[in-house]
């Protein structure tokens, strides 16, 4: 499969993280290593082409070095996600974009290659994640049409605004996978107790 024929996967990881009282949620061990370069190591095993958003503070750089990801700062990104939907609008050079959120250790690379293989059946319609009972999730591939845009987006709404109106496609994935992002110690806790995966 050459690279053109892939979607632009963008990981989101230029948040605050807020919520987590002091600790950061993308720093987390997971599988031996910070959060953020599990799931970009597993955004690159699909073969496409990656970009990671990022606040001005380069206290997240170090997770993702030596790894072939783009940088992408989002300067204003206490504003809500939309700033790195417009940070993105002008890097995806035309096609479609995969949208990862970099808080779902779940997600894996056969996950997001089986989101690549649907879309490229449908490749103008929306695909979202969902859970294995149907409640869309996450991660969502926007078609070429969409991305331009992600310019207009405001706030912490994300891409949702996006998808309303349009005939979003479902592909479900296992468990919950698709709806488990950890953005709160009490979550991280909890799925730890879940998965076995130490601190």
């Amino acid at each position: 499969m050459t690279a053109s024929a892939l979607p632009v996967i963008a990981i989101l990881a230029a948040g605050g993280s807020t919520r987590m009282r002091g600790r950061d949620k993308l720093r987390e061990t997971v599988g031996g290593m910070p959060l953020l370069r599990l799931v970009a190591r597993r955004a690159l095993e699909t073969g496409a082409p990656v970009l990671v958003t990022l606040p001005e503070a380069r206290s997240r750089d170090d997770a993702l070095e030596g790894l072939a990801v783009d940088l992408v700062r989002v300067p204003d990104a206490d504003t809500g996600m939309a700033a790195s939907f417009r940070a993105i609008a002008p890097l995806a050079d035309g096609r479609a974009v995969m949208v990862v959120l970099a808080d779902m250790p779940d997600i894996t690379a056969a996950d997001m290659r089986a989101l690549i293989a649907q879309w490229q059946g449908a490749p103008d319609t929306p695909l979202r994640a969902a859970t294995a009972g149907g409640q869309p999730g996450q991660p969502v591939i926007f078609p070429a049409s969409l991305v331009p845009r992600f310019a207009e987006l405001q706030g912490d709404a994300g891409g949702r605004a996006l998808l309303s109106g349009q005939k979003v496609e479902l592909l479900p994935l296992a468990g919950d996978r698709a709806v488990t992002d950890l953005d709160t110690p009490e979550a991280w806790d909890a799925w730890r107790a879940r998965t076995g995966q130490p601190r």
